[in-house]
């Protein structure tokens, strides 16, 4: 006999994991036929477990947040402050990238302090200010800087680099270039 739970578990995480593959290559408009096409499910089966695109999209959301809060502990155990924020600000962006066109639905519930979309950024919001913190006292980052612009300029970062075609990673290294006074210099002069 088959472990429901079990079974039911993995289906959802087949269909998470589809979704991400599917909307990374299709954007968030893909069609949800096609994430349980690749997920090995029936339509019904994403249904039951996603009533709608916005519930499957806040679930993804939430996944790569606590994966952000993950990756900070992992990355403030192995990295200097300031290349621990760097990092996870470079993961940040590229996975904000992911996610271009959010219906307005999925936003309100980020606002709504009872959703679990909402207490998962606030899990990511407390990460990044562990980073920050940790990076200004380290003297590594300027101490003006508060977690709010942090994260408003990575996210704007990640949309820029949407519009121009250029990899999250370059917009990254030229933020921390200008907070720390570092730049690499890798361009030429234009």
């Amino acid at each position: 006999m088959v472990n429901t739970r079990a079974d039911a578990r993995r289906n959802r995480d087949q269909v998470l994991a589809a979704a991400r593959e599917t909307f990374d290559e299709q954007g968030t408009e893909a069609s949800l036929r096609e994430v349980a096409r690749r997920a090995g499910v029936g339509i019904g089966t994403l249904y039951r477990h996603f009533p709608t695109r916005e519930a499957l999209l806040q679930a993804l959301l939430a996944d790569a947040f606590d994966g952000l809060h993950a990756l900070a502990a992992e990355l403030s155990a192995t990295h200097e402050p300031v290349g621990a924020l760097a990092a996870w600000s470079r993961a940040l962006a590229v996975g904000s990238s992911r996610y271009d066109g959010l219906p307005g639905s999925v936003m309100e519930a980020l606002r709504d302090p009872g959703s679990e979309l909402h207490a998962a950024c606030e899990r990511l919001g407390s990460a990044a200010a562990g980073l920050l913190d940790a990076a200004q006292a380290a003297g590594g980052v300027r101490a003006d800087l508060t977690v709010q612009e942090l994260l408003a300029t990575v996210n704007a970062m990640s949309w820029a680099a949407r519009q121009s075609g250029e990899a999250p990673d370059r917009f990254v290294e030229l933020l921390f270039g200008g907070l720390t006074g570092a730049g690499t210099g890798s361009r030429g002069a234009a």
